[in-house]
């Protein structure tokens, strides 16, 4: 069964509400052999285009993953990307900032770790959380030094989403592709999930108090979503809302996402001029004749 990248990705310029989507739909496997084989699939696809986009050398990639606590952004992004040469991918995963990023505006520590030409970058968490995470709790805007009349401002949050919006019209002409998910999670399978990591000992490492104690602004990080995902769905830089509920489901859909995105780039190995061409044969021969 083929993904359709369209169908898990609002128009831009619509109110996103998220009630409205789906958090678990029919399965895209009918076993657990099934779903193994077609994964295993999708990943040697998704990695045969990933030569093509690097021996191009010309665009760059960035995926952001967003979502609520135990959504499966680390699963997704280590099932999904396992087939990627890891000298053309990086990772990063963006925690509580330093003392260094928060003497910097607040896109500066994501800014420096973008992907070059050729390359594919993951972030795991990003500057949304500066539009989801600080707004449910802007007592953390304290720690970030900003003047006095910016937190006054009335347009505090349109600005923000207007700052991103501008970056990543930047990022789309400088030539990276950017490709946004959110691992959408109902609020009875994320208890599930908390379940299972204070069931299972060998989850209790997962577990953290206060993924339970921000399960109870469960309303507010919802509202937070809805506003970003609206104000920063671009046809330049799209949003995904992948159904989370069943973790292969999701794994399965992203990767269709990511490797018709890679798809659509139509990119093909560079070509040799008439004078490179001429050279390599000359030291074909060469290569030949050596014992």
């Amino acid at each position: 069964m083929k993904v359709d990248p369209h169908a898990f990705r609002p128009k831009p310029g619509r109110r996103i509400r998220l009630k409205a989507w789906l958090t678990a739909i029919k399965p895209l496997y009918k076993s657990d052999a099934q779903y193994e084989k077609r994964l295993a699939e999708g990943i040697e696809r998704l990695s045969a285009e990933h030569q093509r986009f690097a021996a191009a050398h010309r665009p760059a990639l960035l995926l952001i993953f967003q979502g609520m606590d135990t959504a499966g952004k680390d699963g997704v992004i280590r099932h999904v990307m396992s087939g990627i040469n890891p000298q053309g991918c990086s990772v990063f995963s963006f925690k509580q900032p330093s003392a260094e990023e928060l003497d910097h505006d607040f896109l500066w520590r994501t800014t420096c770790r973008l992907p070059t030409r050729g390359r594919i970058g993951i972030f795991n968490r990003s500057y949304y959380e500066e539009v989801v995470v600080v707004r449910v709790h802007p007592e953390l805007l304290r720690a970030q030094r900003l003047p006095a009349q910016t937190l006054r401002g009335k347009d505090f949050w349109t600005g923000r989403y207007r700052s991103i919006v501008e970056l990543e019209r930047h990022l789309h002409r400088s030539g990276t592709q950017i490709l946004k998910f959110f691992l959408h999670l109902s609020h009875e399978e994320q208890r599930l999930r908390l379940l299972a990591r204070i069931d299972d000992p060998g989850k209790n490492w997962k577990f953290s108090a206060a993924d339970v104690a921000e399960r109870a602004r469960w309303k507010d990080y919802t509202r937070a979503y809805e506003d970003c995902l609206s104000a920063t769905a671009k046809a330049h830089a799209p949003w995904f809302i992948v159904p989370a509920d069943d973790k292969r489901n999701a794994r399965l859909i992203v990767a269709g996402i990511v490797r018709h995105a890679l798809e659509d780039l139509k990119l093909a190995p560079p070509r040799l001029d008439r004078a490179q061409r001429k050279e390599l044969r000359s030291i074909r021969a060469r290569l030949a004749k050596q014992r």
